[in-house]
């Protein structure tokens, strides 16, 4: 491949010292570029993402305070991250969508330093965890649905345009106070066992 690469080189009366340097220089920045990628996917974790461990989500340090006070909830020992915030019934493509629709968007808020104290859900992100506590919880929700007319007050804004499972479930399951200084004394990632 060399050989044929210089010999073209050379028919076309090109100086084949500086087209060496020229093709090795090519290769010497392709090797280079590879091994920043290496580096990058394995300084960041990027793989970790693919897994469905709470741990890729503490990647970054400001979800520490969101895993800290997961780990103390209900939800601890029962749900994941993943469970929660993707989507669960809709198939693999839809659950990588998601993932790296967030994925992108919390690097970007997270490497730019353009996310608030008191981090908020995306709409999207929303509705996915409406829809994933409607369907763990089928069992309550159902009974809450046929019973909704006796007990609702529909006068309520809220009510009409579709509330949250965690408009009455504030605690659920980050606590009452979700912010960075929420846990304060959190330098690391402590496990609950």
């Amino acid at each position: 491949m060399k050989i044929v690469v210089l010999q073209q080189l050379k028919l076309k009366g090109g100086n084949v010292k500086e087209n060496k340097f020229l093709v090795y220089s090519a290769l010497a920045a392709f090797i280079i570029a590879i091994g920043m990628f290496v580096y990058v996917v394995n300084a960041s974790k990027a793989l970790s993402y693919l897994s469905s461990d709470p741990k890729a989500c503490i990647n970054c340090h400001v979800m520490n305070t969101q895993y800290a006070t997961w780990q103390h909830s209900s939800h601890g020992q029962r749900a994941t991250c993943v469970e929660c915030h993707l989507p669960t019934n809709e198939g693999m493509l839809a659950k990588y969508m998601a993932k790296a629709r967030d994925g992108w968007n919390h690097s970007v808020a997270f490497t730019l330093n353009t996310y608030d104290n008191a981090m908020v859900i995306s709409d999207d992100g929303a509705k996915r965890v409406q829809k994933n506590c409607i369907s763990c919880h089928k069992s309550i929700t159902s009974t809450l649905v046929s019973n909704s007319d006796q007990y609702h007050n529909y006068e309520n804004p809220e009510v009409a345009t579709g509330r949250k499972c965690w408009s009455c479930h504030k605690g659920v399951p980050h606590g009452k106070v979700r912010g960075l200084s929420t846990t304060p004394h959190n330098l690391g990632v402590k496990e609950v066992k």
